[in-house]
């Protein structure tokens, strides 16, 4: 039953992650490719190899992720080589594909829109990637490697490598190539975050009242959302004051506001922003109890 789970679960995902290398790859050759600009990760290690060993650029991803994939499978096991086997192989094909399509490469030579909307397509490309569970693979392993060998932090080691990466293409770049370039890896790590983010960030209300029973019981009733009860202890007069919380969609915090101001208009909210929640109502059904009488 659960390896069937896991199969309905990998074809599910497997869309998204062929979705998002295909993105990726078209951000590349529409984008980064025609206008010279440089990028971290094993593209602009390709983009390296081309200049100096005239390797094509999809041919040293693709010999690049080959490697990275059986020296991951090694170190870190099959296990997580699975989540880069499609990325590792699928990416590569693909962006020698699109190579030889002129019609891509001859979008535009501005820059500055290459570098926007370069950056646009690969951070949604790389995030979509991730949301599925998988990896892109290549540059994203050797962190993973030295963490598990040496205990190095892998956001450190990413930062390093990818610095790294750029530098080495400073040698042939010019200087306005090598400022778009640090636009183009800052707009595609920014949207990479905001895609990981779709869907799973929520708001958090805490409410003090009090008439704090009436307004759990419609928060409970009126809204279908799940509620806390937390102990809380005025500031200024000591008082004992049990405070409600509440995590409900962006879409709801209108109706909320709502629903508190005809119970208690002198009622107190905290209203903030969380990035993820887990448990039921969000990432698991929800589960109805009979009250007791």
């Amino acid at each position: 039953m659960k390896a069937k789970k896991e199969t309905i679960l990998s074809l599910k995902t497997l869309p998204w992650i062929l979705l998002g290398n295909t993105v990726y790859a078209l951000g590349i050759v529409m984008f980064v490719l025609p206008s010279g600009l440089i990028t971290g990760g094993t593209t602009g290690l390709a983009l390296f190899a081309e200049y100096f060993l005239h390797i094509p650029v999809s041919v040293f991803v693709f010999l690049m992720n080959l490697c990275m994939f059986l020296l991951g499978a090694a170190v870190l096991g099959m296990k997580f080589a699975l989540t880069t086997l499609v990325s590792s192989f699928y990416y590569p094909i693909i962006l020698g594909i699109f190579q030889r399509i002129p019609a891509l490469s001859n979008l535009t030579r501005e820059p500055m829109l290459a570098a926007v909307f370069g950056g646009l397509m690969i951070g949604f490309g790389i995030g979509s990637v991730i949301r599925a569970g998988a990896s892109t693979g290549g540059m994203d392993i050797p962190p993973l490697i030295l963490k598990k060998k040496f205990g190095l932090p892998v956001s450190v080691m990413l930062y390093v490598f990818d610095v790294t990466i750029l530098i080495l293409q400073m040698v042939f770049s010019d200087k306005e190539q090598i400022l778009y370039g640090i636009l183009l890896v800052m707009i595609y790590t920014v949207v990479l975050d905001k895609v990981l983010l779709i869907g799973t960030s929520q708001t958090q209300v805490k409410i003090i009242s009090k008439k704090y029973m009436e307004i759990n019981e419609k928060i409970i009733h009126e809204l279908d959302r799940g509620s806390t009860l937390i102990h809380a202890t005025t500031g200024y007069m000591k008082q004992e004051q049990p405070m409600v919380m509440t995590v409900i969609s962006n879409r709801e915090l209108g109706t909320l506001n709502r629903l508190v101001m005809e119970t208690d208009p002198q009622a107190f909210m905290i209203v903030g922003n969380v990035n993820e929640v887990k448990g039921r109502g969000f990432t698991q059904e929800k589960v109805y109890r009979e009250e007791k009488m």
